[in-house]
């Protein structure tokens, strides 16, 4: 199993291209010497697992000689009709990353569930539901954490599932900049890490804040666009906030329609007679 191929040179997923052809033998190395791993005659799989693009918000794409012996599944998809487990793996998976929850992981896994229960009802829970004897001051601290960290993974879900949308769609088709910020377990491990169950709400946003503005650093371009898209999600953005995402989306139009910045000129002119001839079209039909 390998996890995050999207940050693997491509060379090292080659390697596994004899694995799922006729020849299922690897070269490999073991305690300072090599060796050739012949699984022929043995059943097994590989099973790697990555995001549609890299930090740098470069689009990733599997070698083709490995796509084309694969099956792909998008985790949308696979997890359809299962959104709260999925959601519960957010919290699940955070878990050892706080040093206030880290205790639970090591616990019955029932007390986690009635204790996330709890916080995303906001109701008390008292000491006899749990199999473990907690004291009241830890159990206080728990239920507190848990509920602020469920404002966090309420909007790295919504940045997942637009970051899934988003690279999804063709290039041709978008009427906006692709949104490239990610809303992965590490993501949610990384802010869980520092949430506090003393932090008011204020804090937990600019925490949010603090945590995509580093994220949005490392894409190569669109950073400003990934996070107004982020603030209108998380719905916190202004009217400033809504007149610069319109100019930014008018931008991004025009350049749709020209080719880009990097195309042939000729693409370039055949592009604006191309969006004249779409708008007198539209001002035909409106005439009649």
């Amino acid at each position: 199993y390998l996890d995050d191929i999207q940050h693997t040179n491509p060379e090292l997923l080659q390697k596994f291209i004899s694995m799922t052809d006729a020849q299922r033998r690897m070269e490999g190395v073991w305690n300072g010497r090599t060796r050739t791993y012949d699984m022929r005659g043995k059943r097994f799989a590989v099973v790697m697992a990555g995001n549609p693009y890299t930090e740098s918000g470069e689009r990733f794409s599997v070698p083709d000689m490995l796509a084309n012996r694969a099956d792909t599944y998008n985790l949308g998809d696979v997890f359809s009709g299962r959104e709260e487990l999925f959601a519960l793996s957010y919290l699940e998976n955070c878990l050892t990353a706080n040093t206030v929850l880290a205790p639970l992981a090591g616990r019955d896994r029932a007390d986690v569930h009635t204790l996330l229960e709890a916080a995303a009802a906001g109701r008390t829970i008292s000491p006899d539901d749990l199999t473990h004897a907690y004291s009241a001051v830890e159990l206080q601290e728990i239920t507190d954490t848990l509920v602020r960290l469920r404002r966090v993974q309420d909007v790295v879900m919504k940045v997942n599932q637009t970051y899934i949308e988003s690279a999804s769609m063709e290039d041709a088709f978008r009427t906006e900049p692709p949104f490239q910020l990610q809303g992965s377990y590490r993501n949610m491990n990384r802010l869980a890490e520092k949430v506090l169950p003393i932090m008011t709400d204020e804090e937990i946003e600019r925490l949010l804040d603090d945590h995509y503005r580093g994220e949005a650093q490392t894409l190569t371009s669109g950073a400003e666009a990934n996070l107004l898209k982020l603030s209108a999600l998380r719905g916190v953005w202004t009217d400033a906030d809504a007149i610069r995402w319109d100019e930014i989306v008018a931008a991004f139009g025009r350049t749709q329609l020209l080719g880009g910045a990097d195309d042939d000129p000729m693409v370039k002119v055949a592009g604006a007679v191309s969006g004249i001839t779409e708008q007198l079209r539209r001002m035909g039909r409106s005439d009649d």
